[in-house]
């Protein structure tokens, strides 16, 4: 195990569960049951420590969530950074990377955190604003994609629009054709994505 790893499950020295394992958890819960699953007793119980170690980490549930919102758009909004940047490639060939990255190899827990958060979004402002910060950052990194094509900044801002919601879309629609189908159909709609750039 390396040493970040260790870092991030526990002190070996106190035998304390660190805070990053706490939000790990809590995404581990929302993935399987929503932001009302994630309560202090049950990721305990999963992590198999006493609620104590939690309040040394946490003030209480609300400062946890807190942390998760922070974590998950932090790590989404680097993410989009790292994957459009051109690095020597050009603009069309990383959103073709993008589209294979994201068509490819369906992360279904990743999909599962990312729809609960948004459901939560719908009743908390907290999480609203993180939904809100992680889509502009999708949108703007992605835009420039497309205007470093050429296109004009409101057609590059509509592809990047049509470009999140074809993304997120395939991965939920469609998952009964069979992996040979779904992947002909995913093609497709990538070349229209990527026609005329």
């Amino acid at each position: 195990m390396s040493d970040a790893k260790a870092d991030t499950r526990g002190d070996s020295r106190t035998g304390e569960i660190r805070s990053e394992r706490w939000i790990e958890a809590g995404f581990e819960e929302i993935a399987r049951t929503g932001v009302e699953g994630v309560r202090v007793e049950v990721l305990a119980k999963n992590l198999g420590v006493t609620k104590g170690g939690f309040y040394r980490r946490f003030r209480d549930r609300a400062a946890l969530l807190e942390g998760m919102l922070q974590h998950w758009s932090a790590g989404r909004i680097a993410a989009i950074e790292k994957h459009t940047s051109l690095d020597g490639a050009t603009a069309r060939e990383r959103l073709k990377a993008l589209i294979a990255r994201y068509s490819e190899r369906i992360n279904t827990e990743g999909m599962a955190v990312e729809l609960a958060i948004r459901q939560w979004a719908r009743s908390d402002e907290l999480a609203a604003a993180a939904v809100a910060s992680v889509d502009a950052a999708r949108l703007k990194n992605v835009g420039q994609l497309y205007r470093a094509t050429g296109l004009p900044p409101e057609e590059a801002d509509a592809q990047a629009f049509l470009f999140y919601c074809f993304v997120f879309g395939q991965s939920l629609l469609f998952l009964e054709r069979g992996q040979r189908k779904r992947a002909q159909l995913v093609a497709k709609s990538a070349e229209t994505l990527l026609r005329e750039l």
